[in-house]
């Protein structure tokens, strides 16, 4: 695997998150860098296990756990921030009575 994934490429990714996003698509595009992220740590952790070496694949599981939710809460922030979906179960208030 010649991808980097060391904790300092973690780290980068961490900054990224913590900063402010100012558009629905900044979202998408975190949420696509933590599932992009987590699918290297998961080929890693299997390479890991294949090559019997548990200490790494228990940390590339970690990471890809990890990942996978934060591109998860990416993804539901955009979606509930986006105002072209209507939402069915909502119920009509007062005022559009």
């Amino acid at each position: 695997m010649t991808e980097d994934l060391s904790p300092l490429a973690d780290a980068t990714a961490q900054e990224l998150a913590e900063e402010d996003f100012e558009t629905i698509g900044d979202y998408h595009r975190m949420a696509a860098h933590h599932f992009q992220a987590a699918a290297k740590h998961h080929l890693a952790a299997a390479t890991a296990d294949d090559d019997g070496d548990e200490e790494t694949q228990a940390r590339h599981a970690f990471l890809a756990y990890r990942h996978q939710l934060n591109g998860v809460q990416c993804a539901e922030i955009a979606m509930m921030e986006s105002d072209t979906l209507d939402d069915e179960f909502d119920v009509p208030s007062d005022e559009n009575a």
